[in-house]
């Protein structure tokens, strides 16, 4: 029987090649986005490999993340593993600068929409005692960096959260691992800069750095180790990067 993966922030960059290379692995697929036209695109490619239902709402809403959750159909109902994608970072400001809006955003999306998403499926899990939930998050989870104050915050709280709920779940058998990548080459850097996408091309240029389908495979290889094995804390780097701050902008390629 398939197994089925709920993937949030699924219409582009990780979310998406994470879709991607699940599908192509008899995993049945949950779409969660907020872009319906991208989820309903995706949703027609992946079909051709296996059964796919796609959400749309975005993970800031509570109310949202439910009625859909609560929604899913029976064929979609036992989910097994919940990829815990959706995150953002807005503005690259010291704190004193920093705005507003941008920090509600952060921490409303990266760290309140994953305990939103999380608490939607979490008894599901508990009551077929078994389960795995990936936490996406970031080097910045790990160590600060200039001007990264709320972004760095907001995933040193999913940081935290990963390894709260792998011991709160540890009793129902569910699996809790997070991986955190550096330097990830997707549309993360143009929503950041607002747009700017000749700014957003700098923060990759001179070096190679990690692919969408770099951290898909590895998500696949981690949801797909026996059920005794859980790897519970994960950091990817590109090889040109051996901190957040430290690039070797010679190696591109």
């Amino acid at each position: 029987m398939s197994k089925i993966a709920l993937v949030t922030g699924a219409t582009s960059g990780i979310g998406k090649a994470t879709a991607q290379i699940l599908a192509k692995n008899n995993y049945k697929i949950i779409l969660c986005g907020r872009r319906e036209a991208r989820s309903t695109a995706l949703a027609k490619e992946l079909s051709e490999f296996t059964e796919i239902h796609t959400l749309s709402f975005d993970v800031r809403d509570k109310k949202a993340v439910f009625e859909n959750i609560n929604s899913l159909p029976e064929a979609f109902s036992k989910i097994d593993v919940l990829i815990n994608n959706a995150g953002n970072a807005h503005g690259l400001d010291a704190i004193q600068n920093g705005n507003l809006d941008d920090w509600d955003a952060m921490i409303d999306i990266n760290v309140k929409g994953l305990l939103y998403v999380s608490k939607a499926i979490i008894p599901r899990m508990i009551e077929q005692k078994s389960g795995h939930i990936i936490n996406i998050g970031s080097i910045a989870g790990k160590e600060v960096y200039l001007n990264g104050n709320v972004y760095c915050a907001s995933k040193h709280a999913v940081d935290a959260l990963n390894q709260a709920m792998r011991m709160d779940l540890n009793p129902y058998g569910i699996r809790v691992g997070a991986i955190h990548p550096g330097a990830v080459e997707t549309e993360f850097s143009e929503v950041r800069f607002k747009g700017d996408a000749a700014k957003a091309a700098n923060v990759y240029k001179g070096f190679k750095a990690l692919q969408p389908e770099d951290i898909a495979d590895i998500i696949h290889f981690v949801v797909s180790r026996p059920y005794h094995v859980n790897i519970a804390d994960l950091i990817v780097f590109p090889t040109a990067q051996a901190s957040p701050t430290i690039l070797n902008r010679s190696l591109d390629n």
